[in-house]
């Protein structure tokens, strides 16, 4: 194997694809040119589960996936093709829906004395007393004491263990708690063992006392004292029948059940309390997914210990780190995981905004992709459109054209509405900050509150990386805050500025201290959820000007990418980390790269596509009922028909129920409108169904059609050789038109990409465009351009970027660049306005004979016409044979 993969291919797993499934396919990888299989998180998740981000037992294998059989067969079959293995790892939390955590369910019945309970990132003592040394647990249906009268939670006992359930939710019984239950038990069956025992668990030391001795007698004594219970119980029939009586006294009554609940060191809740009232730190905003202490030595030790086992064994060649900005200190962790695996390829799924690095202190190749993802996709996008778009967008819509204002809107809202505790835990460390500097004692509460949510929403990047323990900040997280503190300034006038500057103050260290500490980092931590979801969640899902344009690590407002920005862009990537992903499609991309690629011709015809929305909207009036859906969602519905199309009906149903609680405008996940959106899927419906929209529809996009898919091709051969590594989602060797995951994750029909690979070596260049529908350029392309990297890897290595000048009459029609004065690459951009007419338009090939990989066709260097470039094939990969 070589050091870095040459190529990657991500493979979703889950029950119904898994180790075998990949093993079975391995050589159809080792064909396609793949060096190395890119795998979803693969470690134990929640049963069941569809992704694997939800882990629950870091040290074992997912056996809904073969266990550690099936992996070590998906092994064997790697090997056997030669091809390595990149693991996606999840550092930062962790699943605690159901008992299959046992770190959490332990947590969950002996409190802060658990030996796991720093494992998480849990607020003991919160600001409100009531919550002190007590976890919240949002899952009731109702308030708690509704649930409660109507019996919906009950006790029940079993081999010795005491559970508390609420419908498919199950929770352990603290210990001491038990001694109540026990003691009426033993009075009714006159048995003295039984007395005893719950006296013996009166004395456990107390859940909050966290000190060695005390934890360590816990334990021991509650699991002695557990064992004598199942004995007892087993001997003694009247005894179990005490107990039983008991529990069901109990259950019918509301008051004991009650009383026994305000002993357990975790609450039952509805809901909706989890937004502001949650004690523990959650990935986004979801209740059962919780932040872990990976900054603590053990629990980074214990979570990592398998994986760090295979890097050591070379059963895992690199690892993609999911979610680093939801760490206390990502760099520390990275360093950490270095020091430990010195030769490992590791790359961050890191949002960048546009101008933004990876710090260059992080020990890594680099990011995931979605920087060059939204960087390549620009190129295909025409900057001289925007003003129409713009225009267009807000005449037909009515919506605020600055996607800016928009994004501080939503990030208001998500503070508000799904992450207010979050911001009330950080209130609480300035409060007290307050306290203790007599300049800002007398703010309130409040004023601190909308301060900090309005720093949060102008934060003009997903987070800052300022480090304590370094005593340093960077001139790039210096610049960030600066212009976050200006302008909270300057939208949030009802707060006094020198507030601001005091948190501006903290966050670039200018004044240190513990608390001062605790608050810097805790700052950090959340602004990257808040942006995700403000940003990624909900307003690209409410800014639709240009839909092609709104995905994962992008700015919409950047309405497409110059060649020159794109080749100085290259040029620091090969300088900075060379070594980087190249991604076109993920996961978590909101479309995939074809359904993007044909939206891009969209900006070729700016005043085609005005007039067909114009007349499909009147057309389709009929079919709206009381203004549902409104114009803004009207307008992506047709941006996702015309990128997706055909598309069927169940699909786009799905997809706009997504959209539209995404969007948290008229519905949403927490606060579904059934009524709102059924009149949207029932316009889905009609407009479907509607033949004169469909021919309307159909007609407009089947030109639109071959100018997306040559789109396509150059990304693919720009990912290809370009500086970094090359990834391949799952199916896109062939066209596939996926919207944002659960549908990019739909079965994938290997079986024809096998059968077509196999065809491939006995057809022509012509023979391959004539199948075009079958997407057979595509996969003839990476099949090529691979297999070529494979057989010359040192005219990819090193960072030698050469932007290439393209001369003549449609010059700006294409883009050019070698690599290591040996291969070059050209693509066409603006195809539709090229519409093939290339011209007096040439490039210069360095001196020497070079060979086109997709024809074989021989070249001598000098001035060379595109249109003899591209006689055979619509896009040109050459090597110098000299």
């Amino acid at each position: 194997m070589s050091d870095f993969p040459r190529a990657t291919y991500r493979l979703q797993l889950h029950p119904g694809f898994t180790f075998d499934d990949a093993a079975d396919l391995s050589g159809y990888f080792e064909a396609l040119g793949i060096s190395h299989l890119y795998f979803s998180p693969y470690l134990q998740a929640a049963s069941g589960s569809t992704h694997g981000y939800d882990v629950v037992d870091p040290g074992r294998v997912n056996q809904d996936l073969g266990g550690a059989d099936g992996h070590e067969r998906l092994c064997s079959a790697l090997r056997k093709h030669q091809l390595g293995q990149i693991l996606d790892v999840v550092p930062n939390h962790m699943a605690i829906a159901r008992s299959e955590n046992a770190w959490w369910w332990d947590v969950l019945e002996n409190g802060p004395s658990s030996p796991y309970a720093e494992y998480f990132d849990v607020d003991w003592d919160p600001p409100e007393n009531r919550l002190s040394n007590i976890i919240l647990l949002p899952v009731l249906g109702d308030r708690y004491g509704h649930c409660v009268d109507r019996g919906e939670i009950q006790l029940s006992h079993k081999d010795g263990h005491f559970l508390i359930n609420y419908f498919e939710h199950r929770f352990p019984v603290a210990p001491r708690s038990l001694a109540d239950v026990l003691d009426r038990a033993a009075s009714r069956s006159g048995s003295d063992q039984l007395a005893f025992i719950a006296d013996s668990l009166r004395q456990l030391p107390l859940p909050s006392a966290t000190d060695r001795h005390s934890t360590l007698r816990r334990h021991r004594n509650k699991e002695v004292l557990r064992s004598q219970l199942l004995r007892l119980l087993e001997e003694s029939d009247s005894a179990a029948a005490a107990l039983e009586e008991v529990i069901q006294e109990i259950n019918s009554s509301p008051d004991l059940l009650d009383m026994l609940l305000e002993e357990q060191n975790f609450r039952l809740a509805y809901w909706r309390t989890a937004a502001r009232d949650l004690g523990y730190r959650r990935f986004f905003d979801i209740n059962t997914l919780v932040g872990l202490s990976i900054e603590v030595d053990k629990v980074f030790a214990d979570t990592h210990r398998l994986v760090l086992q295979w890097l050591s064994e070379g059963v895992l060649d690199g690892l993609r780190i999911d979610h680093p900005d939801g760490l206390r200190d990502p760099e520390e962790y990275l360093h950490r995981l270095r020091e430990t695996a010195p030769s490992a390829w590791i790359v961050v799924e890191k949002i960048l905004h546009p101008g933004e690095h990876l710090p260059a202190t992080w020990p890594v190749q680099g990011t995931t992709g979605y920087d060059f993802l939204n960087l390549v996709g620009g190129l295909f996008v025409n900057q001289a459109a925007e003003e129409l778009f713009t225009d267009f967008y807000g005449d037909f819509t009515g919506q605020e054209t600055d996607f800016h204002a928009v994004v501080r809107e939503k990030k208001r809202q998500v503070v508000n509405e799904l992450l207010a505790g979050d911001i009330g835990r950080l209130t609480e460390l300035v409060m007290q900050l307050c306290e203790r500097y007599r300049h800002y004692r007398d703010y309130t509460r409040y004023e601190v509150t909308l301060a900090l949510s309005e720093l949060v929403a102008c934060l003009p990047v997903y987070r800052s990386y300022v480090r304590p323990k370094a005593g340093e900040v960077r001139d790039e997280d210096r610049r960030i805050i600066t212009e976050a503190v200006g302008a909270a300034k300057s939208f949030q006038l009802e707060i006094n500025p020198d507030l601001f500057d005091f948190i501006g103050s903290l966050l670039l260290l200018e004044n240190q201290g513990a608390q001062e500490t605790e608050f810097l980092l805790r700052f950090q931590q959340i602004t990257g959820p808040i942006a995700a979801k403000g940003v990624e969640d909900t307003a690209f899902y409410c800014f639709n000007r240009f839909a092609g344009l709104n995905e994962v690590g992008g700015d919409p407002s950047r309405f497409g990418v110059s060649p020159e920005e794109f080749h100085r862009s290259m040029n620091e990537a090969a300088t900075r980390r060379p070594h980087s992903m190249l991604a076109t499609s993920t996961h978590d991309t909101k479309r995939s790269e074809d359904v993007r690629s044909r939206l891009a011709v969209l900006s070729e015809i700016p005043e085609a596509w005005a007039k067909a929305v114009r007349c499909w909207s009147l057309l389709n009036e009929k079919h709206r009922v009381e203004g549902v859906p409104d114009r803004n969602e009207e307008y992506f519905l047709y941006q996702t028909l015309v990128g997706a199309w055909p598309i069927e009906l169940d699909r786009v149903r799905d997809y706009m129920e997504k959209a539209l609680r995404e969007a948290k405008v008229h519905t949403s996940w927490n606060r579904p409108d059934d009524v709102y959106e059924q009149r949207v899927f029932s316009f889905v419906q009609a407009v479907l169904e509607d033949a004169e929209f469909r021919g309307s529809l159909e007609e407009f996009i089947a030109p639109l059609v071959e100018p997306g898919r040559i789109n396509s091709l150059s990304q693919t051969l720009l990912k290809i050789t370009a500086a970094g590594v090359p990834d391949f989602y799952q199916g896109t060797e062939l066209w596939d038109l996926s919207l944002v995951d659960p549908d990019n994750r739909r079965p994938v029909d290997f079986e024809l990409r096998r059968r077509l690979l196999d065809e491939l070596e006995s057809l022509s260049p012509e023979t391959v465009m004539g199948r075009m529908d079958e997407g057979l350029p595509k996969l003839w392309i990476i099949h090529r351009a691979l297999t070529f990297r494979k057989q010359h890897p040192d005219f990819f290595h090193g960072a030698e970027y050469e932007p290439l000048h393209i001369h003549g009459e449609m010059a700006l029609h294409g883009l050019a660049f070698a690599r290591n004065s040996a291969v070059v690459a050209f693509v066409p951009r603006l195809v539709v306005t090229l519409n093939r007419e290339w011209g007096d338009t040439w490039i210069d090939l360095p001196a020497g004979t070079w060979r086109n990989v997709f024809t074989d066709d021989h070249l001598e260097g000098g001035k060379t016409q595109i249109c003899c470039l591209l006689e055979r094939f619509p896009l040109a990969f050459l090597w110098k044979e000299s």
